[in-house]
């Protein structure tokens, strides 16, 4: 397959992000943290290995599903906005829709908040958001912890940088992980709709808007239905409630990608010999368009960064997608067939209407 090198403009290096450089560290650190594994059926035995969305492990037969996110640099639209009472929504999302990529039922959550000067009226916010995802996943926050750190975060607004993380736990019976394994030609994906840039991309979005232009957070365009602020600082979607309901039918239910940093090239982290090709995409939305064109970006490096309105995939046999959206359409969200599997070691996918094919971490122009 002939592919040729994306022209030159904005691109997620160019924002501060080098995901290429930390890809190199992360292999130094997977080696030294598999050393800490169990090794046979020992308590706590791993039964997958890292690269996927969450780890299981055996606790007492039964399958402990564990993740770990945050909300990255949204704090920072927090923080220009003037609003903390929604991200908390976003750290419940990150991690709840990595547990149920493996068949997981999430339970609860503890949080992290590390801040730089504990105002109340912050912890508060940050906590309300919490807890309104909680509700949406139908979760607990058990517990948490909460650092005073002055001399390590800083932020935009002086005195209110903050960090929020989480670590989020479910139940899998082993005999029903899901990996992506089994996917077959002609397979089809379900996409659900995103619900804007949600928490992937926003160092890139921050860098078109204020750096490159002299927006503020109260510009208004007319593409968009809100003030840019706003419209960055909307919620991640919590996909619990659909995924669940799927995993409860009989539909024969192969992989469920959640579509976060890599884009779609998320959908290579299947466990099967397949590529996909994706030929029926839904109208993008007004966000996305709009960061292109001010940034110039190449259609590969918005594919690579953002979800473009897609922001969580369930690949099942053809015969299912019918019944799937309606299931997702009868929890509140847009749901459509956009591609299909095909056979493909290399794993290649396919952006038809985009003319781009993507493979590993890049996607490349079409010869």
């Amino acid at each position: 397959m002939e592919t040729s090198v994306p022209e030159p403009g904005t691109t997620y290096q160019a924002a501060g992000v080098d995901n290429e450089r930390a890809d190199l560290g992360l292999k130094r650190i997977i080696s030294r943290v598999r050393q800490t594994w169990p090794q046979g059926n020992e308590p706590g035995a791993l039964q997958l290995d890292i690269g996927h969305y969450a780890s299981v492990i055996d606790a007492g037969g039964i399958g402990l599903a564990i993740a770990t996110d945050g909300i990255g640099s949204k704090a920072i639209i927090a923080q220009m906005v003037d609003r903390y009472d929604t991200v908390g929504i976003d750290c419940v999302a990150m991690n709840v829709n990595d547990l149920i990529c493996v068949g997981a039922t999430p339970l609860s959550m503890v949080d992290y908040m590390a801040v730089q000067d504990p105002h109340p009226d912050l912890l508060d916010d940050l906590s309300k958001g919490l807890c309104a995802g909680a509700e949406m996943a139908n979760i607990s926050i058990s517990g948490g912890e909460t650092a005073q750190l002055p001399s390590v975060i800083t932020g935009y607004k002086e005195g209110f940088g903050f960090d929020l993380a989480g670590t989020a736990v479910g139940t899998v019976p082993l005999g029903k992980i899901i990996v992506g394994r089994g996917i077959e030609p002609g397979d089809v994906v379900v996409g659900i709709e995103s619900n804007g840039i949600h928490s992937n991309g926003l160092s890139l979005a921050r860098y078109i808007f204020f750096e490159q232009h002299d927006y503020t957070v109260e510009t208004r365009f007319p593409e968009l239905r809100q003030p840019l602020g706003d419209e960055l600082l909307e919620p991640t979607h919590i996909y619990v409630r659909e995924a669940l309901a799927v995993l409860s039918s009989d539909v024969a239910l192969k992989a469920l990608v959640h579509i976060t940093g890599d884009g779609f090239l998320n959908l290579n982290r299947v466990d099967s010999e397949v590529g996909f090709v994706i030929d029926q995409l839904p109208p993008v939305p007004p966000i996305f368009s709009l960061m292109q064109q001010l940034g110039q970006v190449s259609d590969e490096e918005m594919f690579r960064v953002f979800n473009m309105g897609v922001g969580f995939c369930m690949i099942v046999p053809a015969h299912e997608a019918e019944r799937v959206i309606s299931i997702v359409n009868e929890h509140g969200k847009q749901a459509y067939a956009i591609g299909y599997a095909v056979a493909d070691p290399e794993k290649h996918i396919h952006i038809v209407q985009k003319g781009i094919v993507g493979k590993g971490k890049t996607f490349l122009k079409s010869d």
